[in-house]
């Protein structure tokens, strides 16, 4: 019962963000019930339950821990939302730092406390430029106070199904806003006294403050140390060693991805035992010798588990409490508990005790791909654990060969359940997958673990007592690392290795998901074969059975149709940064989306006009993601698999019997004028939808101004519109009063950046609809506004409905 109350809280605990009014007036009557069937239980059945009667309390117990679970996280995140900054100001802060900053190569990360902005101290994200001959002074030092002068940014996410949600991730990590610095002053602790923020400033000087401050000087020590030694793979040495990725070079974090192993750059459990295990065994050494007396009075494990213990904290706050690295103090913990009070050890039960006990401290960890990866591969292998064990019990004593291709076997075993078992996180959390990982991982796994993060951890322990010896111990684990990097770029030149975008809707994933769960349950629980009908879906999907549905998608300042019926897809525009190399948003908002939707390949593509916040997406996955058919109104270079055309008034599609597209703009002899004019030059696409209510007919202007819509109220004279996509973004120069008039859509629409420089959609635009009584929806209020005909009707949904941190 308690495992059952411990899920149903984690899962409750996973709704952070929605809203659930059934669960929200359920608690007290639930609670009532739950603690009336334990009295029951107690005092007047006893000994004679039910079966029956057992049921409904195993129900009661996991409808009330989801009830628990919902209405603790979203306390919490309403009270953490209460801190977020909204708008952007030029502000003054006095600020304290107490972390370690990231660096990267063009800017650097710190993360600051924040006075004199909120009643209490919150946390905000400064972000200073990374420049070489940049004096120290520069730089915020650990421990010391500041006035610091510049920006506030506040968070905001690219809204769109499927793609990163950078707002969460702020509010996961507890950073209320980006703050970029444009001058700063030091403050002596006497300034802030007298600033009157004596009381934090006490705060600071506890002994468990100070411990956490001594803890970040020596990873900035220590940082410092590698990073000054002759070291070829510093950056790697130091990413296995604390997770910090700030002297990482770019080249290798994408070999790693490439092979689906970036797990390994970021701390686990593997490597807090590690630690532990070579501090206990070299404490057991010395027991041994000097006194082993000590285990004539207490079993080994009885002696051992204080400091075992320890050193998981230890290196916990070393590592800065990453979540995988918590969840092994929290599950050493237990265990040790259970030795101690002589109670048998149940791995399962371990695994949701620790991750309720996690989430009770820090509910917000359920946002983070870390928790669910690091629990979910802690499952597979405890499974495979129990099958050992099982499989040990039952056969004779082993000779050291057999034993040694046991342990092969258990390897090999392990990457690809391991693999099978993860891969639906990976479609949740990055929508793309390595298909050599399993192989990948049969040499790096073993090599890391057993020779690399050893080394390193002794590296760091002799940098502790003596920093010579401790280069030496560094220069040896960089050569180790040399073959470990020379193998895979030799693989990476026979096989060339690439993360694979996988395509698949919500409801395929919960069937392939089931599927698998079905598949590593213990045998007897539910019959195997019963996940052979969770996999029909893969294999039955009938993508004709497909509604009508338009998606103006959150791509920034720029614009991104999609647009699906039956099994036809179609996008008219991808967006664009204005360096794709630095932010991708073909690869990092439109594949993605198109990943969420089980679109793998594109019937059309319509590229209003080329310039780059509607074709920049596009350009950097074109090799990427299959188009059959691309129209523009300017020649582009295409992949060898796609035939292009031109856009030109009177090309239409008629994709269906309630379905028709006509491009009313530019026409065929303006062509030549494309290059020069490419706004008004841009594809107008007019669909029309047949038997829908109340949107029938959406027109889609591109960046079309003035004078294309004075020329197709001239062609069009009878042109109706229920929605109209805004030309140019909203811009003033766009959607004149006259044109708005005579069209009167029920809404229109605007694909805008938020806050961005040109001021889109303009107050005078807004000011014309509503003299005209028009709805407007924007992305940069509403995220993406998707249209989804069910039956004959027509609904508009927006995504920042989807999660309350999403809502401003």
């Amino acid at each position: 019962m308690i495992q059952l109350l411990c899920l149903g809280w984690i899962i409750g605990i996973a709704t952070m963000g929605k809203t659930f009014p059934i669960l929200q007036s359920l608690l007290i009557p639930l609670l009532c019930l739950f603690t009336l069937s334990l009295f029951f239980k107690k005092m007047v059945l006893k000994h004679r339950l039910s079966g029956y009667f057992k049921c409904v309390q195993l129900c009661l117990a996991f409808s009330l821990g989801i009830t628990l679970g919902h209405h603790y996280a979203n306390q919490q995140l309403h009270e953490r939302l209460q801190l977020r900054e909204q708008q952007m100001a030029q502000v003054e802060v006095i600020a304290y730092v107490k972390n370690l900053n990231q660096l990267s190569e063009h800017s650097i990360k710190q993360n600051i406390q924040v006075l004199n902005q909120q009643a209490d101290e919150v946390q905000w994200q400064a972000l200073l430029r990374n420049e070489v001959d940049s004096n120290q002074q520069d730089h915020l030092e650990l421990g010391h106070y500041y006035r610091l002068y510049g920006k506030l940014l506040p968070a905001h996410s690219y809204a769109t199904e499927g793609v990163f949600d950078i707002e969460q991730w702020y509010i996961q990590q507890n950073i209320m806003a980006d703050f970029q610095i444009s001058s700063m002053q030091k403050l002596s602790e006497q300034q802030v006294y007298a600033l009157g923020y004596g009381r934090y400033v006490r705060q600071q000087h506890s002994v468990l403050n100070q411990i956490q401050l001594y803890i970040e000087q020596q990873r900035l020590a220590l940082r410092d140390f590698i990073h000054h030694a002759p070291l070829k793979h510093k950056g790697l040495l130091l990413a296995l060693l604390t997770g910090d990725k700030s002297l990482l070079s770019t080249d290798i974090e994408q070999l790693f991805q490439r092979f689906g192993m970036s797990h390994l750059l970021a701390i686990s459990g593997p490597h807090v035992l590690i630690f532990a295990v070579l501090v206990c065994w070299g404490l057991h050494q010395l027991i041994c010798r000097y006194r082993p007396e000590l285990y004539l009075k207490w079993p080994k494990q009885y002696v051992l588990i204080l400091p075992f213990c320890s050193c998981v904290a230890l290196y916990c706050a070393f590592v800065g409490f990453e979540i995988p690295a918590l969840r092994t103090l929290l599950s050493s913990v237990l265990i040790s508990s259970l030795v101690l009070l002589k109670q048998k050890i149940q791995p399962l039960s371990i695994l949701l005790f620790s991750a309720s006990i996690l989430l009770i401290f820090d509910p917000f960890s359920i946002l983070s791909a870390a928790f669910w990866l690091s629990y979910g591969a802690c499952f597979v292998l405890l499974r495979i654990y129990q099958t050992v064990q099982q499989q040990s019990s039952e056969q004779a004593i082993q000779t050291r060969t057999q034993m040694l291709k046991t342990q092969l076997k258990i390897l090999i075993e392990s990457q690809w359940k391991i693999f099978l078992a993860l891969f639906p996180l990976m479609l949740i959390f990055f929508k793309q997958i390595a298909w050599i990982t399993p192989f990948s991982n049969l040499f790096a796994i073993p090599w890391i673990g057993l020779i690399i993060v050893p080394l390193d951890i002794i590296a760091a322990l002799c940098y502790g007592i003596f920093a010579p010896l401790g280069s030496v111990v560094f220069q040896l684990n960089d050569l180790c690392l040399s073959g470990l990097l020379l193998l895979l770029q030799l693989l990476d030149w026979l096989f060339k290795p690439a993360l694979q975008p996988i395509a698949m809707n919500i409801w395929v994933w919960l069937s392939l998901t089931l599927g698998l769960i079905i598949l590593f349950l213990p045998r007897g629980v539910v019959p195997k074969v019963w996940s052979v009908l969770c996999f029909m879906p893969l294999m039955t999907l009938d993508a004709s059975k497909n509604e009508f549905e338009l998606t103006v998608l959150d791509v920034g300042q720029g614009q991104a149709i999609f647009i699906r019926d039956q099994d036809q897809t179609l996008m008219i525009d991808m967006g664009g940064n204005y360096d794709e190399s630095r932010f991708s948003v073909g690869k990092q908002i439109i594949l993605p989306f198109l990943s969420v939707q089980g679109v793998n390949q594109l019937d059309q593509l319509i590229l209003t006009h080329l310039d780059q916040d509607h074709k920049g997406g596009y350009e950097s996955i074109r090799q990427d993601l299959p188009i059959k058919h691309v129209y523009s109104n300017e020649k582009i270079q295409t992949a060898d698999s796609s035939q292009f055309d031109y856009c030109q008034q009177g090309l239409n599609w008629q994709w269906s019997d309630r379905v028709k597209m006509t491009v009313l703009s530019p026409k065929a002899e303006n062509l030549v004028y494309a290059p020069a004019e490419k706004n008004e030059m841009s594809c107008v696409v007019y669909l029309q939808l047949k038997h829908a209510q109340p949107y029938q007919n959406f027109l889609l202007m591109g960046d079309a101004g003035w004078q294309t819509e004075y020329q197709i109220l001239q062609d069009y004279p009878e042109l109706k519109v229920d929605v109209l996509v805004l030309g140019h973004h909203g811009s003033r120069h766009s959607s004149a009063y006259y044109f708005l008039k005579k069209l009167h859509p029920k809404l229109a629409v605007a694909s805008a950046g938020f806050h961005n420089r040109y001021g889109h959609p303009s107050t005078m635009l807004q000011s014309r609809l509503k003299d005209l009584n028009i709805p407007l929806l924007t992305t940069v209020e509403q995220g993406s506004i998707r249209f989804i005909q069910k039956q004959h009707q027509i609904s508009v949904e927006v995504q920042r409905d989807a999660r309350q941190w999403l809502k401003h």
